[in-house]
């Protein structure tokens, strides 16, 4: 397991247990031992199976982990997707922090496959955004591929993204130029990608070199559908905007590349799963 999320998930431990969890210690004898199960309250898609499995390990390396469903499983109301077993205090100290990063990572993956699936059948990939929780980015964007979306760049590091803000300190086409050349040059392989709000700024656009993608920014389907013909293949194309599942096939069907949802991980409900004693 990555370092980060390592330190991620000891973080989340120490938020809940602190010094020792009083309530285990004092109303249950140190020498009870249970078994559970991790049980689904409604469907979805796995995600963080691997760090719930972690959270028990780092409360108590002697609790038996046993994953039934791996990370991306679809799952029904009442599939068992882990079981436990070992000192009932462990258990019930491990109990919520598990759960808050499964239930969480679950509901982004499901949010992911909701969006992935209203595309069908046209080809272009769901991309998620930064739009992320501080600090969870890497399992947040690791939870949308399980739901079968694609990640868009980690952060500000690996991927050159001028949006509205950077055009409006500057927009002349001239230094736009310059500055990818020399991109290219001291940063070569970084992926460099301009947002269109208009279609004379698709235009503009077009008359540069070193250019990967566009992000079509707020703009609907007839648009979108222009902005295809005109680019004809040149650049890759991202739709992104206030997209929604009840939008989201009109989208696809104007022939853009990629639709990039900010809410596969800012709005994702975490689902309802628990932890049952038997």
């Amino acid at each position: 397991m990555e370092t980060t999320v390592l330190a991620l998930i000891r973080a989340a431990i120490a938020e809940d247990v602190g010094p020792g969890d009083v309530t285990a210690e004092y109303f249950i004898p140190a020498d009870s031992r249970s078994k559970a199960e991790i049980v689904a309250r409604e469907p979805g898609v796995v995600s963080g199976a691997e760090i719930a499995e972690a959270v028990f390990k780092e409360i108590d390396p002697a609790v038996e982990v046993e994953i039934c469903l791996p990370d991306g499983s679809p799952f029904v109301r009442g599939s068992v997707l882990m079981r436990v077993a070992g000192s009932t205090r462990s258990l019930l100290t491990a109990e919520r922090t598990a759960l808050n990063f499964l239930q969480r990572l679950s509901g982004v993956a499901t949010q992911a496959r909701r969006y992935v699936e209203a595309v069908q059948p046209h080809p272009v990939q769901i991309w998620d955004t930064r739009k992320t929780t501080p600090g969870w980015r890497l399992i947040e964007k690791a939870a949308v591929k399980h739901g079968g979306g694609t990640n868009h760049r980690m952060g500000l590091y690996d991927h050159a993204m001028v949006k509205d803000n950077h055009l409006a300190a500057n927009s002349d086409l001239a230094s736009l130029q310059a500055a990818i050349h020399r991109l290219r040059t001291e940063r070569p392989g970084t992926r460099v990608q301009l947002e269109a709000d208009t279609l004379e700024q698709v235009a503009g656009f077009l008359t540069l070199d070193g250019v990967d993608m566009l992000l079509l920014d707020n703009m609907g389907p007839e648009k979108l559908r222009e902005a295809v013909k005109l680019v004809n293949g040149r650049f890759w194309l991202e739709a992104s905007g206030g997209i929604t599942l009840e939008t989201i096939k009109e989208v696809a069907a104007t022939g853009v590349n990629a639709i990039s949802v900010g809410a596969l991980t800012h709005s994702s409900r975490a689902l309802d799963l628990g932890l049952d004693f038997y």
